[in-house]
Order: structure tokens, then sequence, then C-alpha cells
């Protein structure tokens, strides 16, 4: 099973938080993702078009090759919670870290407080 960095964002606003957490996954190769708004919008993403329209509505354009990788094959899982960071190795602290400043740097604008928790 894949390790998982879960979040659970706090206020709004929800639907810009993920956009930025979907942005961060974008420019981090090491993982894929999935989110409540992608999972409202799961019927988009049988095709690369697919995926590509929904991240270039919001001005994230996304190449073909990161298309394939990007939204998680696992299924929703999300629970309780509104986004994943799914890792495709195993994140040390200092991968963990790095992706915690990230968040933290693209929501702290925002005004949302989150929560993170990494497990398999």
């Amino acid at each position: 099973m894949p390790m998982r960095s879960f979040i659970k964002i706090y206020g709004p606003p929800l639907a810009d938080a993920i956009k930025v957490l979907e942005k961060i996954a974008i420019d981090t190769p090491q993982v894929c993702i999935m989110d409540t708004m992608i999972a409202t919008a799961a019927p988009a993403f049988d095709t690369v078009r697919g995926i590509q329209d929904y991240f270039a509505e919001s001005g994230r354009p996304v190449s073909k090759e990161r298309c394939n990788k990007i939204i998680s094959k696992s299924g929703e899982m999300l629970g309780e919670y509104d986004f994943f960071f799914e890792w495709f190795k195993d994140p040390n602290q200092k991968e963990i870290n790095d992706l915690i400043t990230k968040i933290d740097a693209a929501l702290t604008p925002l005004g949302c407080k989150y929560t993170i928790t990494t497990k398999k």
C-alpha cells in the first residue's frame, strides 16, 4: 500500500485551497493526488484530454506525460479528508517536511488552516 499525506482543510476558501494543492502536486513529480473536486468530476478523467482540460481551466496546465500519473489510481479513499498526496515511493522525513513547507507557503495567503497526516 502506498504512503499518502492526507490533508484536511479548515475554513474557506476550500475550493481555492484545493486548487493550490493541485498546483503543488503538478510541480511535485513524486506524487499523484485525489481530492474532493476531482472525485466529483471523475467521469471527465477517462481520457488524458479530460485531465488536461480540468487542470487547464484553472490555469494549471499539465503535460501529457504528467496526466498519466497525476490522478491516483487507488480510488477515492478520502474519508474525512479533502485531499491526499500519494507518494510513488515512501517519502523520507525531508520530503515530507518540504511538502509541508510548500503547503504552508501556498495556504497562508488564503487564510486557511489545515492538518496533514502521512500514513500507509
